[in-house]
């Protein structure tokens, strides 16, 4: 069952440190931020060396003060526990707590999250600081819940100490019982890796030519998952002892973790943090009409799967940098506002900006907050007060509803991890999501990022027009069995190249490709090549003879025909496969396969959306400009709001389908209409 955010009227909020500055300077800042309309400040994540400045002395004084003067004017707080800046007395007692390289290298104090879920030292300093936080706040009237450490996986999600590889061998015994499962599963005959004492069992290590055993590497990454779970879970499990009044989250969406089953076991629900300027280092910067900070809201539907309603516990506020990575540019004006009502759309219930002062010393000396070092006016601060004014006006309208989608695109977690080192599948899924994601967008139809859990059902689907799978490369037979259950109760399957030959060790089967998925798509792979050096990516022409072609990169499968009611829907149009099938049609029950035999292009989604026509949600409420994103979230009653996003710097206008209101102005519209550079509309129906 999901969890998810309940709250009864919008919250914004800010991220605030009180031991970074002049106690003097509190009482104006929490003045300023009520004035702003802010209702929440996020303290304590990386305070623990003034919660404890010696072993086991603890003095709580500052975050007393800090705590009770923010109650005084009128503000909740989210209470952070300092386990990922673990303080220097403790690091030089216990060096053993400290994370280490691959190559057993360790890492020293002065950065954060330097430490090891599996030191069991660690987790008993963690659960005493934790214990002693909570029996001390479990009644203090500001405090609303807890944020667990700060961004499980941040900066390093790979573990070699000591702890790391004793507590792999356990796991490993665990999971599998005996070496020789041990070794079936690992398929460790191959250059003679056979394993004949536990002892000799480790965390992949450094390799001649940097090659670990791939099924090993992929355990390895589900104990690291398994680690940071069961280290989160330490602490939940003490603050719903100690303070179950209080909610339970933590902030992510890091590798090597399945933040599902983490919000599942430990949280009430789960927190994101949003840098949409991230795209500049992750997104589709240097692609023809790139979405830019658009991009971000895949994540933010990734996010949503997790938690349909959630917090982004941190949102940009400002230009980003460390003294020595991460530079990033500052918004435009308008900017923050709008991705502020991004991330409303795709499901925050609340807000938390970061930060409220830009640091004067450390690392993120120029990660800006809403105000500048000189603590004076700027157009931050005025553009989150009207945000703070919008807020407090439609708060309670605005939460607990749902966001709206037909399209499901799929990922999973075994695919995702074993795709980190399996290049020949896992370089694929980045370019094909990102095509799908783009055209959708540009269509003007909402999407749900969802991962396909092992325990997933049909019925989990069954809301779904589309379903795009683009290279579920490792299948097991039950989850065959779900997407054909989900075709033929009249779902659409889209799947890509390289699906279904690998089982749940990452292991090859010996069937034809597409593996378990070959009775569903009703084809087989003859032939197949990677796309790489000299060789250019396939043009791809579709069969009904309109002359429509588009390009088919990182890998090429000729396919042939095996099954009835199975039609070849475009063919190769060059390299030495041309005329070979290249997208094939398989009509199943009430529902429909394709299956295209390469990473999905822009074109390849936009050919096959067109051939599907499928409708776009936002017909239904006027003609937008590509440059707007629309969204629909919706109230348990089934009132639905319309959001119109302008990510465009220039003023954009649009043609309504119906008369309506714009909730965040109370203007009504009808007929056209126009949005500002950065602009948000969201819009209800008018009454009749």
């Amino acid at each position: 069952m999901a969890r998810k955010l309940e709250a009864d009227r919008f919250a914004l909020g800010v991220c605030y440190y009180p031991e970074q500055w002049d106690e003097k300077l509190w009482a104006d800042d929490y003045r300023r931020m009520k004035e702003m309309g802010i209702d929440v400040v996020r303290v304590g994540e990386f305070a623990w060396t003034i919660f404890e400045p010696a072993d086991g002395a603890f003095e709580f004084g500052l975050f007393d003060r800090a705590l009770d003067l923010a109650h005084a004017h009128g503000l909740q707080v989210i209470m952070g526990t300092p386990t990922a800046t673990p303080p220097a007395w403790l690091t030089q007692a216990h060096p053993e707590v400290l994370n280490k390289t691959q190559d057993g290298l360790a890492y020293h104090h002065g950065m954060r999250r330097h430490y090891t879920y599996n030191s069991a030292v660690y987790r008993e300093y963690c659960a005493r600081i934790v214990r002693r936080m909570a029996e001390h706040y479990a009644r203090h009237p500001a405090i609303v819940g807890w944020q667990i450490d700060n961004e499980l996986n941040c900066e390093t999600d790979v573990f070699y100490a000591d702890a790391d590889h004793d507590a792999f061998r356990a796991w490993c015994r665990e999971k599998y019982g005996t070496l020789g499962a041990l070794n079936e599963a690992w398929g460790a005959v191959f250059w003679s890796q056979t394993y004949t004492a536990w002892e000799q069992v480790h965390l992949t290590r450094k390799t001649a030519a940097g090659s670990p055993n791939p099924h090993q590497a992929l355990d390895e990454k589900r104990f690291i998952s398994d680690s940071a779970i069961s280290f989160a879970k330490l602490q939940s499990d003490i603050l719903r002892e100690v303070a179950p009044h209080h909610w339970v989250t933590t902030n992510g969406l890091f590798g090597n973790l399945d933040s599902h089953r983490l919000t599942e076991e430990t949280l009430d629900f789960f927190s994101y943090d949003s840098y949409p300027l991230f795209y500049s280092i992750f997104g589709d910067a240097q692609e023809p009409e790139p979405m830019r900070d658009r991009w971000w809201s895949l994540n933010l539907s990734g996010v949503r799967d997790i938690s349909p309603n959630f917090c982004v516990m941190e949102q940009q506020a400002g230009p980003g940098g460390w003294t020595n990575r991460i530079q990033l540019p500052s918004p435009y004006p308008g900017q923050m506002r709008l991705w502020t009502y991004q991330s409303i759309l795709h499901g925050a219930d609340m807000v938390l900006y970061f930060r409220w002062r830009t640091a004067k010393f450390g690392t993120e000396i120029y990660w800006h907050g809403l105000n500048d070092y000189h603590n004076g006016p700027n157009r931050r601060l005025r553009e989150a007060a009207a945000v703070g004014e919008e807020l407090g006006r439609i708060g309670e309208r605005l939460v607990g509803r749902t966001y709206k989608a037909n399209v499901a695109l799929l990922e999973d977690y075994d695919n995702e991890w074993d795709g980190r080192l399996d290049t020949m599948h896992g370089a694929l899924r980045g370019p094909s999501l990102s095509a799908w994601y783009k055209r959708l967008q540009y269509r003007h139809i909402p999407a749900d990022k969802i991962k396909l859990r092992r325990d997933a059902t049909a019925n989990g689907l069954s809301g779904y027009r589309l379903a795009v799978y683009p290279h579920p490369t490792i299948m097991t037979e039950r989850t065959a069995e779900l997407l054909e259950t989900y075709v033929r109760d009249g779902g659409i399957l889209v799947l890509g190249a390289r699906t279904g030959y690998k089982d749940e060790t990452g292991r090859c089967r010996m069937m034809p490709f597409p593996g378990m998925a070959a009775a569903l798509c009703g084809v087989h792979v003859d032939d197949f090549t990677l796309i790489a050096g000299d060789r250019e990516p396939a043009d791809v022409a579709l069969a009904d003879g309109s002359g429509r072609t588009f390009k088919a990169p990182l890998f090429n499968e000729t396919l042939t025909v095996q099954a009835e009611g199975t039609e070849v829907v475009a063919a190769y149009a060059s390299g030495w496969y041309a005329g070979r099938p290249a997208l094939t049609r398989r009509k199943l029950g009430q529902g429909e396969v394709w299956y295209f035999g390469a990473s999905f292009s822009e074109g390849a989604a936009e050919a096959i959306l067109d051939l599907l026509d499928l409708p776009s949600p936002a017909a239904d409420w006027g003609k937008l400009p590509r440059e707007v994103e629309f969204g629909i979230r919706e109230d348990a009653a089934g009132g639905q709001w319309a959001y119109l996003l302008n990510y465009a710097d220039r003023e954009v206008a649009f043609e309504l389908a119906r008369d309506c209101v714009d909730v965040l102005t109370g203007e009504r519209l009808s007929g056209r209409a126009a949005m500002p550079a950065f602009g948000v509309r969201i819009l209800e129906p008018s009454p009749q």
